[in-house]
């Protein structure tokens, strides 16, 4: 077979060169508490990259994994982080867990991730995010209440009195065709008032779920930190692939993992929501 004939679709349109992604990770788990009215940290939102003109080759797999969430923590217990997500050779890093926060306050810090969960109650630090997917997770400070978790373009704030921190912004794009936001932190817990997440995380609801709520499937968002009293961690969610490229170019010869395939906007997209391929 020729190298021409090689980048010809099946409509007869060359194969594209190049591709458009969004590779988003799972969220990290909310932390849990035990006592004492003292809030957990919330999870960390999932590394987030994206870019233009990403090289493909004709004929050749190219392998999707898609990020799980990491589980809320339960009583006592920090929650975990969230799992990578991979396109070819892009890695997005699972968002970092929040803290714990334990009786009498003593809590756990958050841990790193692509962003870093929010510290858990009481002088803990928020966990660090890694640079260019997310940013640092807030700290408790010396008060009730958690850090929030960190999100891609803000950190989670720092806890105040009674009022959990807030989740760091997560990432707007319209990548699938319609304006999203993605990895971002989830909030805090408090004693009575919660830190509200930075789009699609989980937080604490204290009319409704005085434990973490979790964090919306496929958006890479933080779950969120477990209030005052005894109650478990929201978990993360999930994380996303969606790659992108002009709809003057072929279909993919192929695909796993049944991706939603749609034409918008002059592009064909192709969103991952469980592990898979694509070959053009």
């Amino acid at each position: 077979m020729t190298a021409y004939a090689m980048l010809l679709g099946s409509a007869g349109v060359g194969v594209t060169p190049t591709v458009e992604y969004l590779v988003v990770a799972g969220g990290g788990g909310g932390g849990g508490s035990l006592g004492n009215a003292f809030g957990a940290g919330g999870g960390g939102g999932g590394g987030y990259k994206t870019a233009n003109n990403f090289s493909v080759t004709a004929g050749s797999a190219i392998t999707v994994t898609v990020g799980a969430g990491g589980s809320g923590g339960s009583l006592n217990a920090s929650g975990s982080n969230g799992s990578n997500s991979v396109f070819s050779s892009i890695t997005s890093t699972g968002g970092g867990g929040g803290g714990k926060s334990s009786n009498g306050g003593t809590g756990a810090s958050g841990s790193s991730g692509g962003s870093g969960g929010g510290g858990g109650s009481k002088n803990t630090s928020g966990g660090a995010g890694t640079s260019g997917q997310g940013n640092n997770g807030g700290s408790a400070g010396n008060v009730n209440s958690g850090g929030g978790g960190g999100g891609y373009t803000a950190a989670g704030t720092t806890g105040v009195a009674n009022e959990g921190g807030y989740g760091g912004q997560g990432g707007t794009t319209s990548i699938s065709g319609t304006s999203a936001v993605y990895g971002s932190g989830g909030g805090a817990g408090g004693n009575g008032f919660a830190g509200t997440n930075g789009g699609n995380g989980g937080e604490y609801d204290p009319e409704g779920n005085p434990g973490g709520n979790a964090a919306l499937a496929n958006y890479g968002g933080g779950g969120g930190g477990a209030g005052g009293w005894g109650y478990g961690g929201g978990s993360g969610g999930s994380g996303v692939v969606i790659i992108r490229y002009s709809d003057s170019y072929a279909a993919a010869t192929s695909t796993t993992g049944s991706p939603t395939v749609t034409t918008s906007g002059g592009y064909r997209i192709y969103k991952w929501t469980g592990s898979g391929s694509i070959t053009f």
